[in-house]
């Protein structure tokens, strides 16, 4: 690679010897990330080193914040968001729909900072800047459906007038993760800006970069710089302090963290959605078309190395076609190509971390132990990046190993079959979860009606997760303990308002006239809803 300027891409080849030039072992240029972290609302005079799953390059020391850090980036963004409320709608949208072409416009520059960040493959970073540019327009062009405000029904015809406003909540908190951290950073706080509130994000430690580049093209569309706030930090002392300011809270990540912040939330009384974890299953029946469900696998476990909260890691298949499928997936799953690098050529990046390494080892390793079968992968493979993870497929896995309940959250899914559907539903909503959940069949009316039985927020017909993911009018979110609230379509937006009523009554009151006795204008009332309600109102 050679040395490209900020404007075109942050990507550089150091000098050889790191020992003789301190830029030499940095994978970005120094500028280009000192010009991104100044967005940092930060006084502590700390940093965080921050490494790449590519070679374990070193990428940036990112500054930290602390809860004076966290009350000062609120206060800039309440007095931020009193002017944006009072913009119009339609200025809103325009510019969500010059961020849509940015976005586009600039892929190669976010692509290489999300691989360079996640380690993932770089197909699977294009698609966060597909997810964001659809989510950016899908907004824009439903504004006015989703904020406009509308008529309802009055306790009387003609006599009462009713509408519903939408108010901004004021300023949101979103706290995103790691694994998806471009369309995670943006997505959650585009239609909060829409409804005119401000933000004030805390982006992963681990993905900082990636969040601070999409902050700066919120700048380039036009939204005002001190509406969206950032800063950065440990989740116990930077996040709490955002929940303890906020408006309402975004949290995208674990179980046991949103647990931590609802709590946080009732005590003040506001409002949060929080999508968390999944251990999602994937059903095949007898009569699905093998191939298909077979690629269908492959995107749906090994995206992102398994790294994706609607990912899938058990798949339950019918007797009926089980040795078919499972020769088709195993023989689909040896053809990836693996790495660590910024080529698209790659279909399974890296893991993130060693963390996340240990963790898949540990389940794959231990799974193996209690008598599990590797049917393909099941080791690391340092000689292609410190945290790669083969594609595992493991079969024989028994409730009493790691990996049978809990999240993975890497490249390991499990086998099982099953000899009904009544059978492959009741596992599949075994456990505790529900975020996502697949069926394949070529016939789609019944694969709908599978899905229906199926307790998840979000349930795909012959795809893992795409069609949901990308169906923008549609909600997303976890049942149970893999979350509440939604992203996307109208729950999206409207969890960040707040519905005020306003009714007028025209003419007569809503009370005794002309020196009615209550009893009377009892029996008044009583008459006037039975004819309404002859009359066919609601």
């Amino acid at each position: 690679m050679s040395e490209q300027t900020p404007a075109s891409g942050p990507i550089v080849d150091g000098p050889a010897d790191p020992e003789h030039d301190a830029t030499a072992a940095y994978g970005l240029d120094r500028s280009y990330v000192a010009a991104l972290t100044r967005r940092i609302v930060s006084t502590t005079g700390e940093t965080h080193a921050v490494s790449s799953p590519i070679g374990g390059t070193p990428l940036a020391h990112v500054p930290q914040s602390g809860p004076a850090d966290v009350a000062e980036a609120f206060a800039r963004a309440r007095h931020a968001q009193a002017a944006w409320a009072a913009t119009s709608v339609d200025e809103r949208a325009a510019t969500l729909l010059r961020l849509h072409d940015i976005l586009l416009d600039r892929q190669a520059e976010l692509i290489d900072l999300v691989v360079w960040e996640s380690g993932k493959a770089r197909k699977d970073a294009y698609l966060e800047v597909a997810h964001l540019a659809l989510t950016a327009r899908y907004y824009a062009r439903t504004a006015h459906e989703h904020l406009d405000a509308r008529r309802v029904g009055g306790m009387f015809p003609v006599l009462t007038r009713a509408e519903v406003h939408r108010a901004p909540k004021g300023v949101v908190g979103i706290i995103s993760p790691w694994n998806y951290p471009l369309t995670m950073a943006l997505c959650d706080g585009l239609p909060a800006l829409l409804a005119g509130n401000a933000v004030v994000a805390k982006p992963d430690a681990q993905t900082m970069l990636t969040a601070l580049l999409a902050a700066t093209l919120l700048d380039d569309a036009g939204f005002p710089p001190e509406l969206w706030q950032v800063v950065a930090g440990p989740g116990p002392e930077v996040g709490g302090a955002i929940v303890a300011e906020a408006d309402y809270v975004c949290f995208t990540g674990s179980t046991a963290t949103g647990r931590v912040i609802a709590r946080q939330c009732a005590e003040r009384l506001i409002g949060c959605s929080l999508e968390l974890g999944g251990k999602n299953p994937m059903l095949v029946l007898r009569d699905a078309d093998v191939h298909r469900a077979a690629e269908g696998a492959v995107r749906g476990v090994f995206s992102n190395a398994g790294q994706l909260c609607v990912s899938m890691e058990r798949l339950f298949v019918a007797d009926q076609v089980y040795d078919r499928f499972v020769d088709a997936f195993v023989s689909r799953t040896q053809a990836m190509t693996l790495g660590a690098s910024q080529d698209w050529s790659v279909d399974m990046g890296s893991l993130i971390s060693q963390a996340q390494l240990d963790t898949v080892t540990r389940h794959v390793e231990d799974a193996v132990a209690k008598g599990a079968r590797v049917l393909t992968g099941g080791r690391a493979r340092p000689d292609l990046g410190p945290f790669v993870f083969e594609p595992t497929i493991l079969e024989g896995v028994s409730a009493d190993m790691e990996c049978f309940g809990k999240e993975t959250f890497g490249p390991v899914v499990a086998l099982h079959r099953f000899h009904s559907e009544d059978e492959a539903v009741e596992r599949a909503n075994d456990g505790a979860y529900g975020l996502n959940a697949s069926v394949y069949t070529r016939d789609g009316a019944r694969g709908r009606a599978v899905a229906r039985r199926i307790k998840a927020g979000t349930v795909n017909v012959n795809e893992a997760y795409g069609a949901t993911f990308g169906s923008l009018g549609a909600p997303m979110g976890g049942m149970r303990e893999s979350g509440m609230g939604r992203r996307q379509g109208a729950e999206g937006i409207h969890r960040y308002t707040e519905a005020q009523s306003v009714a007028t009554q025209r003419v007569v009151p809503i009370a005794p006239m002309f020196g009615m006795s209550e009893e009377t204008n009892a029996k008044v009332m009583t008459a006037a809803l039975r004819v309404l309600n002859k009359l066919g109102r609601a």
